[in-house]
């Protein structure tokens, strides 16, 4: 569903409106999510730092698009891959053993959130990658938490992807491909890091045929915030509250 559709939907029945109180970040709980839009929650609030970080710490994520309110998400069930789960087709392996491409991570994380932003994806008109979340996912990866992969081919960006890193889940929120297999490289690339560094899991949030091909699956969602709330610690605190935006700590997983 488009999110102009969910928007309609969405105002048929009583939203659940947040702030903006910098002092209140809390979300409702993902089980009043509506079940049709799958997952949508809340409406409202702002892109803070410690807003968004609550948000995924919660199971929950922002998807909206231009001139619209702010959405909210939690979708069930809910996409993720364990990094021991990764499938690597035999091309793709080819691809990877030849030296093709070039791998680098955060080495360009606002060209990667540009082209995610501007590659045409199918079914889908415009982008939800707004300025203001490109902003805040920028603000994000200025304070160490928010990360990229890039592949690189004869110097050029073609592929990427980009995401949070909290406690020893990597939270996926979107990639990009101008060259067959340049993103699915930069993935394998990321994972092997994460891998190293003792990740758990990978939250790819809603299931494409894309991330299937690479060992993603779906699990409900109350198994997934019970993964989340074991491998983010110590960001929970308080009842899966976060504390401040004072006191966000910094957390380079590469």
């Amino acid at each position: 569903m488009y999110v102009r559709d969910a928007i309609i939907s969405f105002m048929n029945t009583t939203p659940i409106w947040l702030d903006n109180n910098p002092d209140n970040i809390d979300f409702p709980h993902p089980d009043l999510a509506l079940s049709e839009p799958d997952g949508l929650l809340a409406v409202g609030g702002d892109l803070s730092p410690a807003r968004i970080i609550n948000a995924y710490l919660n199971g929950i994520f922002p998807w909206y698009s231009e001139g619209q309110p702010l959405l909210w998400w939690s979708p069930d069930p809910r996409a993720v891959l364990f990094p021991d789960k990764l499938h690597l087709s035999r091309s793709l392996k080819k691809i990877i053993r030849k030296g093709v491409f070039t791998t680098t991570l955060d080495q360009a994380f606002e060209q990667v959130i540009y082209h995610c932003a501007q590659t045409p994806r199918k079914d889908q008109d415009g982008t939800w990658i707004t300025d203001e979340m490109s902003q805040a996912y920028i603000h994000l990866h200025k304070l160490g938490l928010a990360h990229s992969a890039e592949c690189w081919l004869d110097g050029k960006l073609v592929g990427g992807l980009y995401g949070l890193a909290l406690g020893r889940v990597f939270f996926g929120e979107s990639m990009f491909s101008h060259q067959s297999n340049a993103s699915k490289v930069a993935f394998v690339h990321l994972l092997d890091e994460l891998k190293k560094a003792d990740y758990a899991l990978i939250d790819c949030q809603v299931t494409t045929d894309h991330l299937l091909s690479l060992g993603a699956e779906e699990i409900p969602r109350n198994q997934f915030l019970s993964l989340v709330k074991v491998h983010t610690h110590p960001f929970l605190k308080n009842n899966n509250t976060w504390l401040s935006p004072d006191n966000i700590p910094r957390n380079k997983p590469f």
